[in-house]
């Protein structure tokens, strides 16, 4: 039996809607189902992986700290649009985890090996 595969882009902000959260769940939740899961952060997605975040002065939970798991639940796959985090200045150090840092190109090379996207 084949091993289903899903890529699950993040382009929007950590913090303005739930969607963030809600796509770590997502990952979580099928690597636990033994889906093969590529994380993808984009345009303003990148910022979901900051350092330092301090959501609870905007009354918001801080999920960030929860990126540390995603190993556990055997989700390696995790890959930054270099594109992205530079016209954002930012650096891969600004980063909570690790990721691979792609190009555009190979960003989206990189998601179109996987079965099933989802994107938020």
């Amino acid at each position: 039996m084949l091993m289903s595969s899903l890529a699950i882009v993040n382009q929007r902000g950590p913090h303005g809607s739930s969607q963030g959260q809600e796509a770590l769940d997502l990952a979580l939740v099928a690597g636990t189902f033994g889906l093969s899961v590529g994380l993808f952060f984009s345009r303003d997605g990148v910022f979901q992986l900051l350092k330092h975040q301090q959501p609870e002065n905007i009354l918001r939970k801080n999920y960030s700290k929860t990126f540390a798991a995603l190993e556990f639940y055997d989700v390696d796959s995790i890959a930054v649009c270099a594109a992205s985090l530079r016209e954002r200045g930012l650096t891969s150090q600004s980063l909570c985890i690790e990721a691979e840092l792609l190009e555009p190109q190979a960003f989206a090379q990189r998601i179109s090996q996987f079965q099933h996207l989802v994107s938020f």
